[in-house]
Parts: structure tokens; sequence; C-alpha cells
């Protein structure tokens, strides 16, 4: 109740003191501050020091007293070493978030449909808890050349040998030049042979292993009118023996196929049996014997994975084999979350499936693939320890990339931290703008 003053008047309420003003956050921006600050000095310290420390060092020279300045930036754009690893990045960043969102949309899309989706998520994801150096050991085994011991390339070769049927003999060859000469591969008699005279075509080289099985050779039968002649191994175990000539326990050579030539051309062919005799029809009279290169080729060892033309595409896969996974679990949560009735509005209006997906699912998973093609994107820019790993030293400069170069030039043969540090810088600077569009993307879908 308010005292009444001298004139009758009621006196004014008194006012209370304004009270000190707080922070959007309901605290007072000391105490922020008093919190931020521990987060602020690890960031500087950890962040914006080595920041501002690279920029300062990349315009001195390895020793780091001389000042160079835009010298360590130019090697950065005229080194070739360095404009490989920089087409490399530029590949990199194209192909690996691409192909890895890609193949997450897909399975995504896909194991919605199955009741072991589940399981089949969790077996795609799994990767991603291989560290880069254990997924690095792995892919170096599974892309190793000998396919007796290398994934690929025994899966490769299996398939290459259904379609094709290998040689039976490789690395087989005439013992000396006096029965055949040799050309493109293939060994030709020196002398035509005539129908009724049995031809003996000697051969040394062959591997143990392709002899496992082979029965005794035996000497051909002369035939009236037909050529005929026996293909052998001319080696006795133990030694001794006579060269050109069939003796007991010399092992036949069955499988091998027979050309009879005449004027370039050939006229009769036949392949020899298990004891390693042949025969050929009356049109091989007068004509030379030639044993065709396929005879003998090597066996096929597959593809040189980690050679200077494939090494990039094949850790890519290896990065690819990785990241599925986590782009799948992204972009599923992201389907999970769109409206179903939309879908099947669609699919009433007519919509086949292809076109549901094409022009209902992906529209509305936009945002959800931009992020984890950008976040990819991100990650390739900083690729090192898999291109480290997998590829081997004499293919190592064409898998070169940006941050392996970085290191290369900084603790590497040559080192040049004033290079290494410009490399660096540049790498920055090719992150921010992909950081730049992360973040508008982010403040756009906090204003809807």
């Amino acid at each position: 109740m308010s005292t009444a003053t001298a004139g009758g008047a009621a006196a004014p309420a008194a006012v209370p003191p304004p009270k000190k003003s707080r922070s959007v956050l309901g605290t007072r921006p000391w105490v922020a501050a008093c919190f931020l600050l521990p987060a602020l000095a690890l960031l500087g310290a950890l962040v914006v020091y080595p920041i501002g420390y690279s920029v300062y060092r990349s315009f001195f020279d390895a020793s780091g007293h001389g000042f160079v300045g835009v010298d360590n930036y130019h090697e950065v754009f005229t080194d070739d070493r360095i404009r490989t690893a920089l087409k490399n990045n530029v590949i990199w960043v194209i192909v690996a978030p691409s192909v890895a969102t890609a193949l997450g949309l897909i399975f995504a899309v896909l194991t919605e449909r199955v009741r072991w989706g589940t399981a089949f998520k969790l077996v795609v994801f799994m990767p991603m808890a291989i560290s880069m150096l254990a997924a690095g050991i792995i892919f170096r085994l599974v892309y190793e050349q000998n396919p007796d011991r290398g994934v690929a390339n025994a899966v490769w070769v299996g398939i290459h040998d259904t379609f094709t049927k290998p040689a039976p003999f490789p690395g087989a060859h005439p013992v000396n030049d006096k029965v055949f000469t040799t050309g493109g591969g293939a060994f030709t008699t020196r002398s035509v042979v005539k129908a009724g005279t049995p031809a003996a075509l000697p051969l040394v080289g062959v591997k143990p292993g392709d002899l496992g099985g082979a029965k005794d050779a035996i000497p051909a039968r002369g035939v009236a009118g037909k050529v005929t002649g026996t293909v052998w191994m001319d080696f006795t175990r133990g030694g001794g023996g006579t060269p050109g000539m069939i003796d007991p326990g010399e092992k036949a050579l069955g499988g091998v196929k027979v050309e009879a030539v005449k004027d370039g051309g050939t006229v009769a062919s036949a392949t020899t049996e298990s004891d390693g005799t042949f025969t050929l029809p009356a049109a091989a009279d007068g004509a030379r014997l030639r044993l065709p290169p396929a005879n003998f080729a090597s066996h096929y060892n597959g593809i040189d994975w980690l050679g200077p033309s494939l090494v990039t595409p094949s850790i890519i896969g290896a990065y690819v084999w990785m990241w599925a996974g986590f782009a799948m679990v992204l972009i599923a949560a992201g389907l999970a979350s769109v409206p179903r009735e939309l879908l099947e509005a669609a699919r009433v209006d007519g919509a086949n499936e292809w076109q549901v997906f094409r022009r209902v699912t992906v529209p509305l998973l936009a945002p959800v693939l931009a992020v984890v093609l950008i976040t990819l994107m991100i990650n390739v820019l900083k690729i090192f320890d898999l291109v480290y790993i997998i590829a081997p030293g004499a293919s190592l400069d064409k898998a070169n990339v940006l941050a392996l170069q970085l290191y290369q030039s900084s603790f590497g043969t040559d080192v040049n931290q004033g290079v290494g540090s410009a490399i660096a810088v540049f790498l920055l600077v090719l992150v921010l703008p992909v950081m730049l569009v992360n973040i508008r993307r982010i403040r756009k879908e906090r204003q809807r």
C-alpha cells in the first residue's frame, strides 16, 4: 500500500534496480568465456597456430632461414611429381566419392525390401571398423600378382582359363637348332617330311608338374600315304640316352598341336595323342612341320593391378570397399524418413520402380546425398595411408597424391619443409571451398 504525501497524493512505488544483462544462452558473458577458454586455447594451439606457422614456413627455403617468397608455391605447380599428385587428387575427388555414394544409395534402396537387409548392411558396414593401415595390408595381398597368393588374380585367372584353354607345355623348347628353326614363338622343322617316314620332334624344358601322369613316348609307325611322328620330352632322368632318339622312360607330350606348312600356309594339322604320336593326311607330304606358339605360351598370370597404369583405380577400389558402408548407413537413415505415401502415390499414378526411384526417391534424398558426397570429398583430399601402403615402390610415383607428397617433401629423402608447408597450405585452400559449401547447406537447413 502506497503512503500518502502531505498534499494527500499517493507517493509512486519504488522502481527495482535493473537486472544485469544475460546472454542468449541465459548466462553472463564472462561465465561463458571461462567455459570456452580451454576449448579456444586448444583450438588455437592445435589448429590456428599450426596453420599460421605453415603459411609462414612456406615462404622460406629448406633450412628455414632464407626467405624465398613464392618460390615454393611455384615449385608446387611445376614439379613433375607434385603435378602427378595433383592430377591423381582430381581423379580421387571425382571418382571415389561418386562411386561410394552411388553404391551406398543402391545398397540402401535394395536392402530396404529384403528380410535380411539388416544383416547385409552390417556386413557392408564392417570394413569401417578396420583401420586404413589394416585395409591397406589386406588389399596389398588381394592385389598380389601371383594368382596363388592374390585373390583378385586368382579369380581373374580362373575366369580366363574357363574360356581360354591354357598351353599344355609352357616354356618347352628344342634342345638345339639342328631339328627346328625358331620364329615368333613357333618351332618349324628344317627339313620337309615324307609320307610313310615317321618324324621325330624332340623337346626339352618341360616343367615336371606339366608331365604329371604322362605316358612313355613310343616311336610312331610309318603309314603309307600319311605323315606320322612323335613329340616327346627328350630327357632321360639320371643322364644318358641318345639325343634325338626315344629312349626308355622318356615321356610323351600329348595334346601338342602340329601343323603342316607349305608356301607359308597351313595345309593340315593334328594333335598328338597321349603317347606323343600324331598322324597327318597325305596333303602334309613334302611340307614342314610347325609347332605353334600356343603350345608353349606361359600361363596367364592375371592383371598387374598395382602396375603404373592401374595402381590408382585399384587403390580407389580399396577405398570404396571401406566407405561404401558409411554412405549406405547415412542414406538408409535418410530413406527411413521419406514419406511412404509419396512413393505409393507415384506408383498409383502409374510410375514404375525406376521412375519412382529417379523422380521421387533421389530428389527427396538429395540433402543426405549432398552430406555424404561432401564428407567423402573432404576425406579423399587427405588420403595418404592407403596409397602409401598399397602402392609398391615401382608404382608409388604414379599413385602419388598431395598428402603423400607433403610427407615425402617434409620428411623424405629430399627434405624441404618449405615445399611441404606450401603443399599443406594448398591442400587447405582446396578443402576450404568444400567446407564453405557444407556450412552454407547446414545454415539453409536450419532456416527451414
